[in-house]
C-alpha cells in the first residue's frame, strides 16, 4: 500500500507543469526560490540582467512532488543558490532528491528578504568569494 501511495504521488508530476527559467536556461548560477522569496528574487536577478549580469532564475510552486524537469534545469547550472526565510528546507529537498549541493542563504529573522540583500550575494557568489 506504501507503494501504490507513493506511486500515486510520483505520477502526479505528469500534471504538474514544467519548472520555468527567467534568463538564460543554462549557465554560471541559478536562483531557486519557493513561496514568499518570489518578489525579492525576481527583482533581485532583474536588476541583476539590467547590469548585464549572466543570472537565472526559477521558482518552485509544487514540492512534492517536484516539476518533472526539476534536475535537468538544475543540472544546467554550475551553482544553485537557494534564499530561504527559514533554515534551509528546500535546500534539504534539493540535495536528499537530487544529490545537488546548492549556496544556502538563509534569513531567519522574522523579515522576508530585500531584493539589494539577494543581489550582494549574486554578486559575491560570481566573483568566486562564495563556499
Amino acid at each position: 500500500m506504501v507503494k501504490t501511495r507513493e506511486d500515486k504521488v510520483k505520477n502526479i508530476e505528469n500534471d504538474i507543469p514544467d519548472l520555468e527559467v527567467v534568463g538564460d536556461k543554462s549557465g554560471e548560477l541559478l536562483v531557486l526560490g519557493w513561496g514568499s522569496t518570489f518578489g525579492a528574487i525576481t527583482s533581485a536577478v532583474e536588476n541583476q540582467l539590467a547590469k548585464g549580469i549572466k543570472v537565472s532564475s526559477a521558482h518552485l510552486r509544487y514540492l512534492n512532488p517536484m516539476p518533472k524537469n526539476t534536475l535537468e534545469v538544475l543540472k544546467s547550472f554550475k551553482k544553485i543558490l537557494i534564499p530561504e526565510v527559514n533554515m534551509g528546507q528546500l535546500a534539504k529537498l534539493i540535495r536528499m532528491n537530487y544529490v545537488i549541493e546548492p549556496i544556502q542563504f538563509n534569513k531567519v529573522k522574522g523579515t522576508p528578504f530585500k531584493s539589494y540583500e539577494i543581489e550582494e550575494k549574486i554578486e559575491e557568489i560570481l566573483k568566486g568569494s562564495s563556499r
